[in-house]
């Protein structure tokens, strides 16, 4: 072989053996690395993670918290009119809320401020059958303590008034009665409700449902008025004017009187999932009736003498309520959401989002109750016994005034600005509460201290620590440092807080510069 081609083949085979042996390298070290990592994760996996840190306290709820609220604790002495209210008329219809609170409940988680509170106070009132009202004023000083509440910002709270109309009606439709009461549809749908449950909510959507599995938003009233669920034997009764149907649905009840003398009583069971429009607010935004005027005959009036205008306004208010039929004598009063009768006087309507019923709260003013321009005094503990799709706030209240037409006169001129005082059951008072939180962790031990060298000084260094400190501020907080030091403890002294690290220093890196090396190159 010519010398030539041996050295074309030595170095060949050079090549290929250092091709070789970079590869057999780059395996060793892949193999090398992914033995490193496993390795590692096998280690971390055995090594148990710590356990998290407990808090040292537990999260307490906070005593009270009203969405929306301000409140104010009082003394029984400052809030106004108290001594002067019929307490036992108050405490029989607070009794009356008991037997619904103390009934056998699932144990579901009560989300509002007073929860479930409210049992124990019912618990002692079961065992008095108080006759006096000054022992009724005492068992609620005694159980319960007054905070004002009002709207976040606002200083009053708003009320209106309602009551169980009175309506003549026919069992069957004729000329003279036509106007259809419905009961609840069976269509109709609420996500998490069964269709035939007793009682559903007076918020949120409501939806028709169309086969198995599709929903729709329900009728609004308009389409319900043209018949949209007639002739589904739905209707319960029937009535000669659209406007005794709409004013029974704000009331949330109504007596109806047949021609042979008997009486059937109705109640809310249902709504369409509309919110709530208030008609007297559209007559006061159109400038029809000035807002002083408003009232409830005033609104019937305008819809006697202008019956289109009537059917365009009812409309307005697309929200639809559905009745049921209720046992209830016609001596008995309408029963409320707790589902307890109401007392005339006595019992309000609260956001029940925000409230529990049975919670007493204390209404104090002036109110239109002997004529439309009186300004009689208010001071009365009334009961939260009911609810309503439009009272909504924290301080928003309907109060109930009983059944007919004086009732329905007084109740139908109120929309008056009153003072507001919950009545919150003694285990919810934040003094009593704080005896039961848990008490502060101890005091650190010397073992402790003497990891801080950083000590205040003796009493004897006080002047040259005053005249070391940059400032007469920092001379007294070194001074009383070291007293408080010397009250608690002779042989440990408070250590000064630990000053933070320097910051790392930014050091900029140096680029630094390549140097070049000229090669000499052999001539050709």
């Amino acid at each position: 072989m010519a010398p030539e081609a041996r050295i074309k083949a030595a170095l060949t085979n050079c090549a290929t053996a250092l091709c070789a042996g970079a590869v057999a390298l780059s395996s060793f070290s892949l193999g090398a690395e992914a033995a490193r990592r496993h390795h590692h994760s096998r280690i971390a996996s055995e090594i148990a993670a710590p356990p998290p840190r407990a808090l040292p306290y537990p999260q307490l709820a906070l005593p009270l918290e009203i969405p929306g609220a301000q409140y104010l604790p009082l003394a029984w002495s400052d809030v106004a009119g108290w001594s002067d209210d019929d307490h036992l008329a108050a405490y029989r219809a607070f009794r009356a809320s008991c037997k619904s609170i103390a009934a056998p409940q699932p144990q579901v988680i009560e989300p509002k401020a007073i929860g479930g509170s409210l049992k124990e106070p019912c618990r002692i009132a079961k065992s008095l059958d108080l006759s006096d009202a000054s022992k009724a004023k005492a068992f609620f000083e005694r159980h319960f303590s007054p905070l004002r509440i009002s709207r976040l910002g606002e200083a009053d709270g708003f009320v209106t008034g309602y009551y169980e109309p009175v309506l003549d009606g026919s069992r069957v439709q004729t000329d003279v009665y036509n106007v259809p009461v419905y009961r609840r549809p069976s269509n109709l749908f609420v996500r998490g409700f069964k269709q035939d449950a007793p009682s559903l909510p007076n918020n949120g959507p409501v939806y028709r449902k169309i086969g198995r599995r599709k929903l729709v938003p329900y009728y609004d009233r308009g389409e319900i008025e043209d018949g949209a669920i007639a002739g589904r034997g739905l209707e319960i009764c029937w009535l000669k004017d659209p406007t005794d149907l709409l004013f029974a649905q704000i009331q949330g009840s109504a007596r109806i009187k047949f021609d042979d003398g008997s009486t059937i009583r109705l109640n809310y069971d249902a709504y369409n999932g509309y919110p709530y429009t208030a008609v007297g607010r559209i007559l006061i935004e159109r400038g029809i009736i000035p807002k002083q005027d408003m009232s409830m005959q005033k609104i019937r009036e305008w819809m006697t003498q202008n019956p289109d205008g009537a059917k365009e306004l009812r409309r307005q208010n697309r929200s639809y309520i559905f009745f049921r039929q209720v046992n209830l004598s016609d001596k008995d009063e309408a029963v409320g959401a707790q589902g307890i009768p109401l007392t005339a006087g006595r019992s309000i309507a609260v956001d029940k989002s925000l409230h529990v019923y049975g919670t007493p709260f204390f209404i104090e003013g002036e109110l239109p109750i002997d004529s439309e321009k009186s300004r009689t005094p208010f001071h009365r503990l009334m009961i939260a016994q009911d609810t309503g799709s439009a009272i909504i706030g924290p301080a928003r209240a309907d109060l109930y005034f009983g059944a007919g037409q004086e009732a329905g006169r007084v109740s139908g001129r109120l929309r008056h600005n009153m003072h507001f005082v919950m009545l919150v059951p003694k285990s919810l008072d934040p003094v009593a509460r704080g005896t039961r939180l848990p008490l502060p962790d101890p005091r650190p031990s010397a073992k402790i201290a003497k990891l801080f060298p950083q000590t205040a000084p003796v009493s004897g260094q006080n002047a040259g620590a005053g005249q070391a400190a940059k400032s007469s501020d920092a001379a007294k907080a070194g001074a009383a440092a070291s007293t408080v030091s010397q009250a608690r403890d002779a042989t440990v002294v408070v250590a000064n807080p630990v000053p933070l690290p320097e910051p790392r220093p930014i050091i900029k890196p140096v680029r630094e510069q390549r140097k070049h090396v000229r090669r000499r190159t052999s001539p050709q």
